[in-house]
């Protein structure tokens, strides 16, 4: 049986090179936690991400659709009887990307689909994911992969239907399921319902970033440094900090 990997991102891509583990790679490229998502068709949901990726990130429409969507297409061409590793850590920016996968596995026959998560050795770095592991530990996770039943795939595919849909109610709910593919469900999804607090308050992170820039540091580098540090279950780049920084600063 074959087996195809979906990981995180070309960093990861490069760490599993150096492992035995085959490179049957397709690489998500992609960054759910931001942007509209609110489409009924895929074909619609590709013209939309492009749209805001290439106002976003100073990227080309043609190069959008050659680096990420070739690569989620993959997941819609998989042959019957193959096996699928997600490799996804478990911060919001990887469980948004990771729930997209789901959503578009559900209807796929006779396939095994398997989650990987990092090994952690310290609590306190439970959010830095399998950026900190070395080849042995892939290997561990690899060989601890645990396969998704079919109710962890629905539920994948609800979370990600709720959170498209911006459904906090919804996604409250369903982050209380129990499932031994999803660490820090409820947890991270909280996470995400933080950002939108219902007075139209700053939301957590903009809150966080404020207090760093009033007590701590307006250097960029720095700022991001430190919400990293204590914000990183929303797994942002420093892109998505940057955002948030230039808007409270400016």
């Amino acid at each position: 049986m074959e087996t195809f990997h979906v990981l995180n991102g070309d960093c990861l891509a490069e760490q599993l090179k150096q492992t035995s583990i085959n490179q049957n790679f397709i690489i998500c490229r992609e960054c759910l936690i931001e942007g509209d998502l609110q489409a009924k068709y895929i074909a619609d949901f590709w013209k939309i991400r492009a749209e805001f990726i290439t106002k976003t990130y100073n990227a080309s429409i043609e190069e959008y659709y050659k680096i990420t969507v070739n690569e989620f297409e993959k997941l819609t061409n998989l042959p019957e009887n193959t096996k699928v590793c997600l490799w996804f850590e478990n911060d919001l920016f990887c469980q948004t990307n990771m729930w997209f996968v789901l959503y578009l596995l559900k209807e796929k026959q006779n396939i095994q689909v398997f989650r990987v998560f990092p090994i952690i050795e310290n609590k306190s770095d439970i959010w830095k994911g399998f950026g900190i592991v070395n080849t042995e530990n892939l290997e561990q996770a690899y060989a601890s992969k645990i396969r998704f039943q079919q109710k962890d795939i629905d539920l994948g595919y609800h979370l990600w239907n709720a959170y498209q849909k911006n459904d906090l109610n919804k996604l409250k709910e369903l982050s209380q399921e129990s499932s031994d593919c999803f660490d820090h469900l409820e947890e991270v999804c909280q996470a995400h319902i933080d950002r939108f607090p219902s007075d139209n308050t700053l939301g957590r992170p903009e809150n966080m970033v404020k207090y760093i820039l009033e007590t701590q540091t307006k250097e960029f580098q720095e700022v991001f440094s430190a919400f990293s540090e204590r914000e990183g279950i929303y797994g942002f780049g420093d892109l998505q900090v940057k955002s948030i920084y230039e808007r409270l600063l400016y």
